[in-house]
């Protein structure tokens, strides 16, 4: 080889090696300088983090002390289910508020369980179409637009929140589970929603051409209904055709028939069951930090049906909310909500305390962020919806703990409910939707602000799963 030439390489490569390490990489001083923070760590601890779950040896033993399941306000227990391998917890919890609420107005002597699998063959279809008339109304923008970048991003997903409850039930009814039980794509959904969501970006890019190229309204509206046709065949192949009507006999909480049995449509069933209008009898509130509380904000495309409402939310302190929710559970009426449930969470005590797990001891530092820092940085954020059903309180009427009904089974957690302390409640809890009954006049005006519209990117309205 030419000396030139190997000048010429070793030239490149030292241009190569400095490139890595200009405006801010790792350079070999700095790699000096970590290397010289560092302490031994002794090999037994090493022996043990390498063999271990982090958690196992994170775990405060001594805050267990602190656990038990007793409570002062708590409304009638119900069987829990288990959504699987799916994320349609906010569908549970809707329906645990749902059945609570006939089985209150019928003093517990009948019971209700709606079927899942129905309306999320409904919820699917809506999504599909929230997508496809979404890149229809933004076809016209370049296709790294923000908006049709989620669209295609995400066109699909089985998370969601109670506005899917309140859009959804009214419209399309509901069964009891025992009609439509569940099959393996409704329990197991991530298959048949990945298959549908590539159907929904290859017609997604089909409707921007038809629109580029000029066709007519109708022309548009008449392939997306053929576009439709193909998810629903997908949905129906894997969920089951939607029941139109059914013979059902009401049973009492130990099982036993109550009446004769009487034909139902899933709308007469519904009217039955719930027997009103969900839209208008709840307020949405929440907790972020980040922005000024008694103000209200609305998230645009956060909804399941495309001629829906966009969520609303009032922004409240979490003392304001903490007297929402006692004032329902104490007349036994359960809410739905939603937390970060990953957090400091103890999966075999369903146990859930800010004090469960000492990271900070473990690793020789510290996790200090607020919990608007975290919302920020998307460290933190509601992630799933459970029921909230009990409330444990001191002597002046402040919380101790919560309780919860979930939706992983009932051999999870205590009996398939988690029990949070008031000090995790306060910093994971997001989203409460309580009746209007409940709520104080001064914010029921609140809620009735002109809300300030949020973009669904925002780090604390991902959906509920």
């Amino acid at each position: 080889m030419k000396k030139t030439t190997l000048t010429g390489i070793c030239l490149a490569l030292a241009l190569t090696a400095g490139a890595q390490t200009r405006g801010g990489g790792i350079s070999a001083e700095t790699m000096q300088k970590i290397e010289k923070m560092q302490t031994a760590t002794p090999k037994a601890v090493f022996n043990a983090m390498a063999s271990n779950k982090i958690d196992n040896l994170a775990k405060n033993f001594s805050n267990r002390t602190t656990f038990d399941n007793h409570f002062s306000v708590e409304t009638p227990s119900q069987n829990i289910h288990d959504q699987k391998s799916s994320g349609r917890c906010w569908m549970f919890s809707g329906f645990n508020v749902l059945r609570s609420d006939f089985a209150r107005q019928h003093a517990d002597s009948l019971v209700v369980e709606y079927s899942h699998d129905y309306l999320f063959f409904y919820d699917q279809l809506e999504k599909a179409n929230l997508m496809l008339q979404g890149i229809i109304d933004n076809a016209k923008k370049p296709i790294d637009d923000v908006r049709v970048q989620f669209f295609f991003k995400n066109p699909l997903n089985d998370g969601g929140t109670f506005c899917g409850v309140a859009d959804l039930a009214p419209k399309y009814g509901l069964v009891p589970k025992q009609v439509q039980p569940e099959t393996f794509s409704a329990e197991n959904t991530s298959k048949i929603s990945s298959l549908i969501s590539s159907k929904l970006r290859e017609y997604g890019l089909e409707l921007r051409k038809m629109v580029a190229d000029g066709k007519k309204h109708k022309a548009i509206e008449d392939r997306k209904a053929e576009m439709l046709g193909t998810v629903y065949r997908m949905l129906a192949m894997t969920m089951g055709e939607p029941v139109k009507e059914f013979t059902y006999q009401f049973r009492n909480k130990d099982g036993k028939p109550v009446g004769e049995p009487r034909k139902f449509t899933p709308k007469q069933f519904y009217d039955y069951t719930v027997g009103r209008p969900l839209e208008g009898t709840f307020i949405m509130v929440m907790n972020d930090p980040r922005r000024p509380y008694h103000k209200t904000y609305e998230v645009e495309y956060d909804r399941h049906v495309y001629d829906g409402q966009n969520w609303k939310y009032l922004n409240l302190p979490m003392e304001d909310i903490a007297n929402l929710a006692i004032a329902s559970l104490k007349d036994g009426k359960k809410m739905y909500s939603s937390y970060d449930v990953g957090k400091q969470f103890d999966r075999e005590l369903g146990y859930l305390d800010t004090e469960n797990y000492d990271y900070g001891s473990l690793f020789s530092t510290t996790f200090p962020m607020t919990k608007a820092e975290r919302i920020s940085t998307y460290d933190s954020g509601s992630t799933h919806a459970m029921t909230l059903s009990a409330v444990d309180l001191d002597a002046n009427g402040k919380p101790i703990k919560w309780k919860v009904e979930n939706s992983w089974g009932p051999s999870n957690g205590d009996k398939g409910c988690l029990i949070m302390s008031a000090k995790w409640f306060e910093e994971y809890m997001f989203r409460l939707v309580v009746d209007k009954k409940y709520v104080p006049e001064n914010l029921l005006k609140e809620f009735d602000q002109k809300p300030v519209m949020v973009m669904p990117e925002d780090p604390l309205f991902g959906v509920d799963e």
